[in-house]
């Protein structure tokens, strides 16, 4: 989908009268199977990794590429908690190196970066060239937790939202490519994935405070949202709302769009030969040596 297209789409469903977003109504729409063709049933774990190997794929050439042209990318994850960024990222950054494919999720602001401008404290961790920064949340902190959460003023909020297509216009006459996901997860499956962190003791350490008032401030956050898509999406910087309910099929779905926005080609490498081996040269293995040896359990 171009930029230009996501902007029209989002604009012309701008006018809920009950204030929502229909922007965002539509797009659930079209991504949950409106349109024809969805296919239908859970796929395998089998088929999502034989999809995703081949991405796996995609991505290290758009690595290559992003270091041979000297490229800067911003890919913005925000969204619904639970709603599936975290495993998106993970997925993304899986099989490329962590120089290139950078991961930024700050923690909460500390005392000398609440009285910075705000967006200062994101600026720092920009591109250089040949670098893919992923924000996993980023400024758009502020018209979201921040604001559900009294963290920060009304006036601040809209000072932001009038501020930040600016503030993206820039970035982009930068030369850098940036990219916004919103990931959007249903009532239902959001309260089915909080109840497993609870019980999971591998997901614990994932449900916070802040968790558990996103849960319970739905439609604060719902209202927030919708200023925000409206208020932020743009021709240079549209928004791509993506359908979390189903896991596997948003991280495929994602990714793939991802990789359908970013002008990369296949960089023409030499092929690899592996050298032999130096000879020993009198070399011998200390056998006898005491080590501390880990214990072989298994």
């Amino acid at each position: 989908m171009s930029s230009t297209t996501g902007q029209t789409e989002i604009r012309a469903r701008s006018g809920a009268a009950d204030g929502t977003s229909a922007a965002l109504a539509s797009a659930n729409k079209r991504s949950r199977g409106a349109a024809a063709g969805k296919p239908n049933g859970k796929l395998s774990k089998k088929d999502f990794e034989r999809r995703l190997e081949k991405f796996d794929g995609e991505l290290v050439k758009v690595q290559l590429w992003a270091q041979q042209e000297g490229a800067k990318v911003i890919v913005v994850f925000e969204g619904r908690d639970a709603a599936g960024k975290g495993g998106v990222i993970k997925r993304i950054a899986e099989r490329v190196s962590p120089r290139v494919f950078r991961i930024v999720a700050l923690p909460a602001p500390t005392e000398r970066e609440r009285s910075q401008l705000y967006i200062q404290r994101y600026l720092q961790h920009f591109p250089a060239a040949g670098e893919i920064v992923i924000f996993d949340r980023s400024w758009y902190n502020r018209c979201g937790v921040e604001r559900v959460m009294g963290f920060c003023s009304e006036a601040e909020v809209q000072r932001f939202l009038a501020m930040c297509p600016l503030w993206e216009r820039a970035i982009v006459e930068s030369g850098i490519l940036l990219i916004k996901y919103w990931f959007e997860v249903s009532k239902e499956e959001q309260t089915r994935r909080f109840e497993a962190r609870i019980h999971d003791p591998r997901k614990i350490w994932k449900l916070s405070p802040m968790d558990l008032e996103s849960h319970r401030r739905w439609y604060d956050y719902s209202r927030a949202r919708d200023e925000m898509l409206l208020a932020t999406d743009s021709a240079y910087a549209p928004w791509y709302v993506v359908d979390g309910d189903d896991k596997r099929r948003a991280r495929l779905n994602c990714i793939s769009h991802l990789l359908s926005l970013i002008p990369y080609r296949e960089v023409e490498r030499e092929k690899v030969k592996l050298p032999k081996r130096q000879k020993p040269r009198g070399y011998a293995e200390p056998l006898n040596r005491v080590y501390k040896r880990v214990p072989e359990v298994f």
